[in-house]
């Protein structure tokens, strides 16, 4: 019999052990199937909530009652500096998201300054009900995130009004499209097919970005990846322990993200403030790619999609924390006493 060729130093070489190779390709299908089967559980679980919330708002836009809800944001138009009329796409838009309230947006007469501020506005708080279930089920109370995003809405848009000083008239030059009435089967019809459509999006992206990370997981390449985020995430208030949360945010955005945060908040490696800081950081500041780039083609300037919003993100980070510390000062003196 013919002995395999050996390397005379490292003997082992030529000489695989039964079973390695396969081994590794074990390895490598258990992952994989570790990872579709929490990417189909997560698209499952983001279904349960796009749908039922989706349906519903398609039946208020219907009804045209969101018209009758303009007077409850026309108290802070003047103040954010924009028109009453434009109430309307950031109702829209809370209710709908991003897409619903450029929709609205673009058949009106408003003035660049004010597309800018709509954007601005719109890029911190949309889709507030969908978003809002999701940061509930990984770690802070929903009615605090909605609250707390639209808090910072109003007070970004009122310090970049500040800086542009729009005029809080319309543009006469630009005339609003016609209203096209639509019939309920149409509405319907129609509603079904951006359904499926988002649907299947969804899909490609949670069950992609979960086997991702299931092989990141298994070639430990996570580490890596948090550690060359660390100075980013120092700028932003938050710990390296939450980062790869964050990115997948920064990323994917809360909607599509949120099965991967809920996925691993679930597993108790987090505390409660570092959650509560990762909520606050993205839910002002998240899908830093796609989100902005939608409102684009409007001429809104660069600046203001990605700049107001970040430096909010960090603001209101920094201000949790100084309320943490003052909390800790004020009951240290009475642990002592008791």
């Amino acid at each position: 019999m013919v002995e395999p060729c050996r390397d005379p130093i490292r003997p082992d070489i030529g000489r695989q052990g039964p079973g390695k190779g396969a081994g590794n390709m074990e390895n490598l299908k258990t992952t994989l199937l570790s990872g579709l089967s929490k990417g189909w559980h997560g698209y499952v679980w983001i279904l349960k909530i796009l749908i039922p919330v989706s349906f519903l708002t398609m039946l208020l836009q219907y009804s045209g009652w969101l018209k009758y809800l303009d007077f409850l944001l026309q108290p802070a138009m003047q103040l954010m500096g924009l028109p009453p009329v434009a109430a309307l796409p950031l109702i829209v838009g809370m209710l709908t998201g991003i897409y619903g309230g450029i929709a609205a947006m673009v058949v009106l007469p408003l003035t660049q300054d004010q597309m800018t501020l709509i954007a601005v506005f719109l890029l911190i708080s949309h889709s507030l009900i969908q978003e809002g279930i999701i940061q509930a089920k990984s770690g802070i109370n929903p009615i605090k995130a909605t609250v707390f995003r639209l808090l910072a809405s109003v007070v970004t848009v009122s310090v970049v009004a500040l800086l542009l000083s729009p005029e809080t008239g319309l543009d006469k030059t630009v005339l609003p499209g016609p209203a096209a009435a639509i019939g309920f089967a149409a509405l319907l019809q129609q509603w079904c097919l951006a359904t499926v459509r988002l649907a299947l999006q969804i899909l490609v992206i949670i069950v992609f970005i979960m086997v991702t990370l299931e092989l990141m997981k298994a070639y430990k390449i996570i580490d890596q990846l948090v550690r060359g985020l660390d100075p980013l995430l120092k700028v932003l208030g938050l710990s390296r322990n939450v980062g790869l949360l964050w990115l997948a945010a920064a990323v994917f955005g809360i909607a599509y993200g949120g099965a991967v945060i809920v996925e691993e908040a679930s597993q108790g490696r987090y505390s409660r403030e570092e959650l509560e800081r990762l909520h606050l950081s993205i839910g002002i500041n998240h899908a830093m790619i796609e989100d902005p780039l939608l409102f684009v083609p409007l001429g809104v300037g660069a600046f203001w999609l990605w700049i107001p919003r970040l430096a909010a993100a960090v603001a209101a980070v920094y201000g949790y924390n100084l309320l943490m510390r003052f909390k800790t000062i004020r009951r240290t003196p009475l642990e002592k006493t008791g």
